[in-house]
């Protein structure tokens, strides 16, 4: 069995030391997170380009992406370009990029890729989340293929969402790996 490597795929301002991929990282030090040039000012190719540079580095592994808000759109646009060895990809609160757009450093993200994700993936959404709606979460997750995983009202599931380590999400996460 091939061993696994994760990789965080942090969205919009990267995630903070509060934010459960930080967390997530931290309790496992093998594990790498994809940095970008531009945390604030996002371009899409820009960060599709350095998750290929990160990914294409991982020799002999099984890569699981662990992408959260734009992250995912990054996964999902990668996903359009590129392959790699990709083992599963866990997506957790994928912003709105296309409808009533909350966050204009997103655009450059629009529209979303329609095709299905050729690996195994799992779409986290909450019922309140402020940059997506519950039903157009569905709606990608449908899209790309992915197992859809409603978790009530978490919000954007990020620092705010008070979840600390994501217990939930660890196990989550295990049941996507098997």
């Amino acid at each position: 069995m091939a061993e696994t490597q994760i990789i965080h795929v942090p969205g919009l301002g990267n995630s903070g030391p509060e934010h459960w991929q930080t967390y997530w990282q931290h309790s496992d030090p093998t594990s790498i997170r994809v940095q970008q040039a531009d945390w604030d000012n996002p371009v899409c190719k820009d960060w599709v380009d350095e998750l290929q540079r990160v990914t294409s580095e991982v020799q002999g592994k099984e890569i699981v992406l662990v992408a959260h808000s734009l992250g995912c759109m990054t996964v999902a646009h990668w996903a359009q370009k590129y392959t790699a060895n990709i083992k599963a990809a866990f997506l957790v609160a994928p912003p709105e990029v296309e409808l009533d757009v909350e966050l204009k450093e997103v655009l450059d993200f629009a529209p979303f890729p329609k095709s299905k994700l050729p690996f195994k993936s799992m779409l986290v959404a909450s019922t309140d989340d402020d940059y997506l709606t519950i039903e157009r979460a569905e709606y990608l997750a449908n899209l790309w293929g992915s197992e859809f995983v409603n978790i009530g009202a978490k919000g954007h599931i990020n620092s705010y969402s008070n979840i600390h380590d994501w217990p939930k999400g660890k196990e989550l996460l295990a049941r996507l790996m098997t």
